[in-house]
């Protein structure tokens, strides 16, 4: 064999064109108190239920978990109308986007996701070795013609986010089915709902009756928004059953912690506890968006737990004005630079004081106070 003239192991093509993902800020310096509101986490924290079940589980940590998640599964089928058999849980719904990429997408192969959609779709494609495509969206929102329009006979997969992060924005379920009725049976297409539960529209569905009923549709869900869980990494994926195997053949044995699988069935269980989280985010979604609004801001329409705040450089002080006086202040607001968007901040709807926080010092920041 002939020896490499390489000096040290050298990734594959595309994994060094990969920007690493950051997370969004958790602390200001100096600051006396801080209202993270950057990573779209409910403000209810979780049920006291999931965090008793974590206590319990902790008893047993010398012992392997679940490798399949059969309690978390059994759960998610019971409360939604499943077959558990067609459902896969993940560590968060990150780790589900990444295995749909690794067992559909190779070398040469492309995958297509929105302008301003999720970051990991764009990780997920390069890191398996294909092309990542990227559809114009319309008014901050998916396009259905424009990621038709996309397509190749080298499409292998379709991310989308409904509704979007970080725009808020979503697409009526009437063109969900648009685009699935577009694709050939071969393109396998992914609803994103990490926040459907927050939805109030009447044309929006979250897509499980579509990954119930067709062959190449699947949607995942996250436990790390409305139910509080973030930290635990739980997500879950429903599917048809030849997707679900292919990918239980690939994913870790032991994803989930057995905490993780004990927490988010009682988190499941307990639905008042997500019967408040979506009325205080239905009470204050509006009132936010309405307050930076009145302070000359532009705000695009959520349907999320979360805003998309805009400060155009016409106004003479910027976006990452607004973020660095925001974070003098306490308040740790979420920059979108990297989905395309640097004259854009992401607010999400916290707590009620949180919320006063926030309100305030945007109003100090528009009436051109010093930080």
């Amino acid at each position: 064999m002939a020896a490499s003239s390489l000096a040290r192991p050298v990734p594959r093509p595309g994994v060094m064109a990969i920007d690493l993902y950051v997370p969004g800020k958790s602390g200001a310096l100096g600051a006396h108190k801080v209202h993270k509101l950057s990573s779209n986490e409910t403000p209810l924290g979780p049920s006291p239920a999931a965090v008793a079940a974590m206590r319990e589980a902790a008893a047993k940590l010398e012992v392997y978990p679940d490798g399949t998640s059969t309690t978390l599964r059994q759960a998610i089928a019971k409360r939604y109308g499943l077959d558990a058999g067609r459902i896969v849980c993940g560590a968060g719904s990150d780790e589900l986007l990444s295995l749909l990429a690794y067992a559909y997408v190779g070398p040469g192969d492309e995958g297509i996701f929105c302008a301003h959609g999720f970051l990991v779709y764009r990780i997920a494609i390069l890191a398996a070795g294909g092309t990542a495509v990227v559809a114009p969206e319309c008014d901050l929102t998916a396009d259905v013609d424009a990621i038709l329009a996309a397509v190749t006979p080298r499409t292998k997969i379709v991310y989308i986010a409904n509704p979007n992060n970080p725009t808020g924005t979503y697409l009526p379920f009437s063109e969900v089915r648009r685009l699935h009725a577009g694709l050939d049976p071969h393109v396998l297409l992914v609803l994103d709902g990490a926040y459907a539960e927050y939805v109030r529209a009447g044309d929006y569905a979250d897509g499980l009756e579509l990954a119930c009923e067709a062959e190449n549709v699947v949607m995942t869900r996250t436990f790390s928004k409305i139910h509080g869980l973030a930290a635990l990494r739980i997500g879950w994926m429903v599917g048809p059953a030849h997707v679900i195997d292919a990918v239980n053949r690939i994913r870790g044995p032991f994803n989930l912690s057995t905490a993780g699988i004990a927490a988010g069935a009682a988190a499941l269980a307990d639905e008042a506890h997500v019967a408040a989280a979506i009325a205080h985010n239905a009470a204050w979604l509006p009132r936010l968006t309405e307050g930076v609004r009145a302070l000359g801001f532009a705000v695009t329409p959520s349907v999320a737990n979360f805003l998309l705040v805009h400060f155009p450089e016409a106004h003479g002080r910027t976006a990452a004005d607004a973020d660095a006086f925001l974070t003098g202040r306490g308040v740790i607001v979420r920059r979108v630079s990297a989905y395309g968007l640097p004259g854009a901040l992401r607010v999400t709807v916290g707590g009620a004081e949180a919320n006063g926080a926030f309100l305030d010092a945007l109003t100090a920041f528009a009436r051109g106070a010093d930080a």
